[in-house]
């Protein structure tokens, strides 16, 4: 189902009005792509983006990847999610579970006016052609890598040594954030996004939402 009226009076409204009034991009949806170092908050963002929006989904790529395949999800996605969106129909995927490390219940997902997809990799390559909009989350690798392991505890340490590595190496072949078309950054009130050709130059300027964020 597509999602509700706009929020007009949400923080993000602007930014979703913009979001909203893009072309599509995957049949008749308009796929936008949050992408970012783990940890940096792009499901945060994503959720109230979502609401801003009046509901729209949100596809979390930690729902399609796996402890075997941390970025190698791409054909998965596609078959499952991409071709039947584009084609109008409903896609049918199985979220992955990383306790029973095995794939949970399948789930419907309607096409609608937009589509949220958040995740590492979101802005890869291969997902590029079907996107409206990449929104990067800008903040430096460390610093969201340390947010991550807090939030995860110690029990979760060895499974950060490998993602990191993993998520070096997926980067560095195939990086995102020359390729953003927004850039997304959270301040002491808020969230602050800068849009347009010249959003990853360095300086660009940055329009500010005011947003409040939640305290931890």
């Amino acid at each position: 189902m597509p999602p509700g009226p706009l929020a007009p009076h949400a923080p993000l409204a602007p930014l979703a009005r913009e979001l909203a009034a893009l072309p599509p991009s995957l049949g008749p949806v308009r796929v936008i792509g949050i992408d970012g170092h783990a940890g940096s908050g792009k499901s945060t963002f994503a959720g109230r983006l979502a609401g801003a929006l009046g509901g729209a989904p949100v596809l979390h790529l930690d729902d399609v990847a796996t402890h075997e395949e941390l970025f190698d999800w791409t054909e998965r996605l596609r078959a499952q999610v991409l071709d039947p969106l584009a084609a109008g129909r409903a896609a049918h995927w199985a979220p992955y579970d990383w306790v029973a490390r095995r794939f949970g219940p399948e789930r419907v997902l309607e096409p609608a006016l937009v589509l949220l997809v958040e995740g590492v990799g979101a802005g890869r390559r291969a997902l590029r052609p079907f996107l409206a909009r990449l929104m990067w989350m800008e903040m430096p690798r460390e610093q969201s890598w340390g947010r991550g392991r807090n939030r995860d505890g110690r029990e979760l340490s060895l499974f950060w040594d490998g993602w990191e590595r993993a998520e070096r190496a997926h980067f560095a072949d195939d990086p995102s954030r020359p390729f953003a078309h927004t850039l997304v950054r959270q301040s002491g009130t808020g969230y602050e996004w800068s849009s347009g050709a010249d959003a990853t130059a360095q300086g660009a300027g940055f329009v500010t939402g005011s947003d409040e964020l939640p305290r931890p």
